[in-house]
């Protein structure tokens, strides 16, 4: 569904909804001249048929009507979940219907004749931009829940590039992990999609015997194969104006995919054991966590259909790449694991956090989601600490944190006669280099150094090291964790 604000009204549509025909002609007029797309009914029956259809921005409804009042419209509208604004319009106000029409959820209640034309546009305007922000917020707990809420550089392309696909009909091919969000990336592209009124249907392609995956796509004839004893539609066909999303994309068997590769050039789909085809409108979405081009290359996979399926690529990057995204999302999970579960768990300590963001999380955001809900459901105290947090999180970083030094290379130059600087400088090699790329060297291995000694001198208590280091605990978490990016071994190299 689009949204608009005051600026940008172009974007905002409006469903007038009035008995009386010339007042709803005129109202149309009025909001057209001031560039919003307007779709008019002459009750409320009408109204929710259209609202079933398509999405819409703002409802302004007459309170009373024949058949369905506007009152028992915007009932209905919430009871079916229908996200939209309603403005209820009325030229016979009571206090008692304005108590109803607030307390069934209106955005505002408008007394006919208004006062001034400009009295409705603003309202609509405004009843938009409160939409928007609505609609922002149930995104933002769902982008966070599913591991899309992030600031890191990948993270941000991968939602400019939801934001820009999205309004188009292009083909779409997540890549990533498993655990790290594809499915919130079809979900996200079909919802800012002018499609979000149709089906999403979301079809795990590895979760299906192969010898029926066929059926289940296309659909089958009764008959066509010893259990099929009628005639079923396809999941292609349940998606029809909307969008399906093939996950597992290559786990499909090949015979499979020479029938998907058909419908996608042509539109069509011919059911099992049928000679008819019937057309079918669906954007396609797939995902995988596999290298397809690997696969193409051990003939498991065609390459006319990876190339068909490759229109636009967006590759999600792992939660061990994302940076401070972890700490932003342990944050988010703690909040709403705390909340669902009645624990007064408000913070993460120092020392967690560090082991958070330490930690190689394997299992990306649905690792991580679990870790906090038991670390939440186990916390003694407000305070989120180590001892809360799975084993194989405690074990897998917090003993490395306390032997670090010692298992850290050896320092590439002998110091048994280096008694200044000038010393280090030339026994190092260091004045071969040029300045910038020498003194970048040198401050890395005075920053590496440092934050092993000091977390050694304080038993791997990272409070105690960032009081002896004289920083405060964010910077020195910063400095640790920048001993833990060199440290670390080269990123595996996972299907």
């Amino acid at each position: 569904m689009r949204t608009g604000t005051a600026d940008d009204a172009s974007a905002i549509r409006a469903l007038v909804v009035d008995d009386d025909a010339l007042l709803r002609s005129a109202l149309a007029r009025l909001l057209k001249q001031r560039g919003l797309e307007v779709q008019t009914a002459s009750n409320g029956c009408e109204a929710l048929e259209l609202l079933e259809r398509e999405p819409f921005d703002v409802v302004l409804s007459d309170a009373l009507m024949p058949e369905m009042s506007g009152l028992a419209l915007l009932e209905s509208i919430r009871a079916n979940n229908i996200l939209t604004e309603v403005i209820v319009m009325t030229a016979r106000a009571t206090e008692t219907m304005s108590a109803q029409a607030a307390k069934a959820g209106a955005y505002s209640f408008i007394t006919k004749p208004f006062r001034s034309n400009e009295e409705l546009i603003v309202s609509t305007l405004n009843a938009a931009h409160h939409l928007r922000l609505r609609r922002t917020s149930a995104e933002s707990r769902e982008l966070a829940r599913s591991g899309m809420l992030g600031t890191c550089t990948a993270m941000r392309d991968v939602q400019r590039l939801i934001e820009g696909v999205a309004p188009t009909s292009s083909t779409v091919l997540v890549l990533g992990e498993s655990g790290t969000g594809k499915e919130l990336v079809a979900r996200a592209i079909h919802q800012r999609s002018r499609r979000a009124h149709k089906p999403l249907v979301t079809v795990n392609c590895g979760a299906i015997a192969k010898d029926l995956v066929e059926s289940e796509l296309f659909g089958h004839k009764r008959g066509a194969f010893t259990t099929a004893h009628a005639a079923r539609a396809g999941l292609f066909e349940a998606a029809d104006g909307g969008t399906i999303f093939l996950d597992e994309i290559g786990e499909l068997p090949l015979r499979t995919q020479v029938t998907l590769l058909r419908t996608l050039q042509s539109g069509e789909v011919k059911a099992v054991g049928s000679d008819e085809t019937s057309t079918v409108d669906v954007r396609v979405i797939a995902a995988t966590n596999s290298d397809l081009k690997a696969e193409i290359a051990r003939g498991n996979f065609r390459s006319d259909l990876y190339y068909r399926l490759n229109v636009i690529t967006i590759s999600i990057p792992p939660l061990r790449d994302r940076g401070d995204d972890v700490l932003l999302l342990a944050h988010h999970f703690l909040q709403m694991h705390a909340a669902a579960t009645g624990r007064s768990v408000k913070r993460v300590s120092d020392e967690a956090a560090l082991l958070l963001e330490r930690y190689d999380w394997p299992g990306n955001v649905r690792e991580l989601e679990h870790a906090i809900e038991r670390a939440v459901v186990l916390a003694r105290t407000e305070t989120l600490d180590p001892e809360s947090l799975p084993v194989e999180i405690v074990t897998g970083v917090e003993s490395s944190e306390r032997t670090r030094a010692s298992r850290l290379p050896p320092p590439p130059l002998s110091t048994a006669h280096v008694h200044t600087v000038a010393d280090l400088v030339r026994v190092s090699g260091l004045d071969k280099l040029p300045y910038a790329e020498a003194k970048k060297r040198l401050l890395a291995e005075f920053s590496d150094a440092y934050a092993a000694a000091t977390l050694r001198a304080a038993g791997g208590n990272v409070s105690e090291a960032a009081r002896l280091s004289g920083l405060d605990r964010s910077n020195y978490r910063r400095l640790v964790r920048s001993l833990s990016s060199r440290d670390k071994p080269p990123p595996r190299d996972d299907d």
